[in-house]
């Protein structure tokens, strides 16, 4: 049976420290030493690729880093990274995506790289230029709006380079009462014209203020990107740099680490760790860690930012690859390892299990604890990080009904109900709590500040671990129910005040945290 050990009950000397053996804990930390080193040739084996994708996810779940803080670091990252163009572009595309107006305003400023745009290219032409309105009741749009501005304002000049459809041109007075004429416009040649012999609509007032809301940008967002991303580091173009600084600093930092740090190799996302380290530091000096902001233990990052905050070496990042790896996707490292695969490692994988689950008791688990205050802190995050992911594995292979679910509550003292409806918590926020069982071990409870900040964190599960798997996830429909769970069904637990019900992937999951 998998024990918990949710608190410490052995005590052997006046401080209450609970009998240390510290062969034992020498002798625990050996073996899972040997544990995180096969899983890692089984991660190095999958690729490093998907192992620095969760780590990147990871880093995008701290959340204690600020605004100016994060615009510090990304802003480094566009002046100095190997891959700082292909970094601009993403931020750009990111940009012209969710700020279009914004960035249109700006475009505005710099029509002239239109003609470059439409310059051989009929399709654009067409797609912006030939946007005429087929009555009175509406007006022209895009670049139709701009162009038959323009002609009329300079019709002294440019009228005759209008190309029309029929046997003979329309007239300025005749089109200006009957503005769906310019239907009968041959807008490719029309713009072909004004391309070579007008150029001064293509830095005119008209068009600069058709590029204002940024519709501009979908026809091929590629081309703005690349003309950008040429006027900040060809040109050094003060406006785009501080119009990419604004966004820099208003951005959310989850969405920016998402999309650029998987840009990066391994040795800058080591740097950038680096700026990370530094970034907290400064943190650290003004505000203590154990502030509502970094309260935050059931965060994937919290364990992260206990090292950047207070580990002063740098942190190596196989070491960092392979403790996020364990501490937060214990599923997919389980299934990398049943899989046929790594047959061989996962032979030694499981002999190590075994003999880990033949000797771990209470003992051992608090002198590992004891054991893990005296070395340095990443090291003590792997080594913890490890014996959670023993623990969660025994719980995948071990607890695969109800009855088996029951058995490891009881053992651990952790009361629970069987929940009737098999229901979740909807999507008004409401749950729906049945039950018919009850264990009479309720009397174990997590500190009162800990089920809090439980019950906050619990719903932000699904965003940080993979939801992919099918034969271990479900989908949650919209009447709540949680569907395909067969026998297993769900409990409510005392571990979070029986406040929603939980399935049985959900409660390995969470559980081990407790650790």
């Amino acid at each position: 049976m998998v024990h918990l050990f949710l608190s410490q009950t052995t005590c052997d000397d006046d401080n209450g420290d609970i009998d240390i053996n510290a062969g034992a804990a020498s002798g625990m930390a050996s073996l899972l030493e040997e544990l995180g080193s096969l899983l890692w040739q089984v991660i190095v084996a999958n690729g490093r690729a998907e192992s620095r994708l969760w780590l990147c996810s990871t880093i995008a779940s701290i959340n204690s880093i600020g605004p100016r803080e994060q615009w510090v670091l990304f802003r480094k990252l566009l002046e100095s990274s190997s891959h700082r163009r292909r970094i601009a572009a993403q931020v750009l595309q990111l940009v012209f995506e969710k700020k279009p107006r914004e960035a249109g305003k700006l475009l505005a400023k710099k029509c002239y790289m239109l003609e470059k745009f439409f310059s051989g290219n009929p399709g654009r032409i067409l797609q912006w230029f030939g946007n005429f309105a087929t009555s009175g009741k509406y007006e022209h749009q895009k670049g139709a709006r701009a162009i038959s501005q323009y002609a009329f304002i300079n019709r002294d000049v440019c009228w005759e380079e209008l190309e029309w459809k029929g046997k003979h041109g329309q007239s300025p007075a005749m089109v200006a009462t009957k503005p769906h004429y310019f239907l009968d416009l041959d807008v490719l040649r029309t713009v072909e014209n004004f391309l070579e012999n007008v150029p001064d609509f293509w830095v005119s007032n008209e068009l600069a203020e058709t590029l204002k809301d940024g519709e501009i940008f979908r026809i091929d967002m590629k081309f703005f990107t690349d003309q950008f991303t040429h006027l900040m580091y060809e040109e050094n173009a003060a406006d785009v740099w501080a119009f990419i600084d604004e966004f820099l600093n208003d951005e959310q930092f989850s969405n920016l680490c998402n999309l650029l740090l998987i840009l990066l190799n391994e040795n800058e996302l080591s740097e950038f760790m680096i700026h990370i380290h530094k970034v907290c530091s400064n943190l650290h000096s003004k505000v203590s860690w154990q502030t509502e902001k970094f309260q935050e233990p059931f965060s994937p990052s919290f364990w992260l930012e206990i090292l950047l905050l207070t580990s002063p070496q740098k942190l190596a990042i196989d070491e960092l690859l392979l403790s996020n790896a364990v501490i937060n996707h214990g599923r997919q490292l389980l299934r990398l390892v049943q899989s046929d695969e790594h047959i061989e490692e996962k032979d030694k994988i499981n002999e190590i299990l075994s003999k880990v689950n033949r000797i771990r008791d209470e003992a051992q688990h608090w002198s590992l604890m004891k054991e893990c205050t005296k070395i340095n802190r990443l090291a003590a995050m792997k080594l913890l990080g490890l014996e959670s992911w023993v623990v969660h594995s025994h719980l995948a292979l071990q607890c695969k009904s109800s009855d088996s679910w029951e058995s490891f509550f009881l053992a651990n003292g952790i009361g629970f109900r069987k929940s009737a409806t098999f229901s979740l918590v909807g999507r008004d926020g409401s749950s729906h709590n049945g039950g018919s069982r009850t264990g009479d071990s309720s009397s174990a409870r997590v500190p009162r500040n800990i089920k809090k900040r439980h019950r906050k964190k619990r719903k932000k599960y699904p965003a940080d671990y993979d939801h992919s798997s099918s034969d271990e996830l479900t989908e949650i429909t919209s009447s709540t129910r949680w569907e395909g769970l067969g026998s297993d069904g769900c409990w409510l637990i005392s571990t979070d005040t029986y406040s929603s019900p939980w399935s049985s992937v959900c409660i390995s999951l969470s559980l081990i945290l407790f650790l």
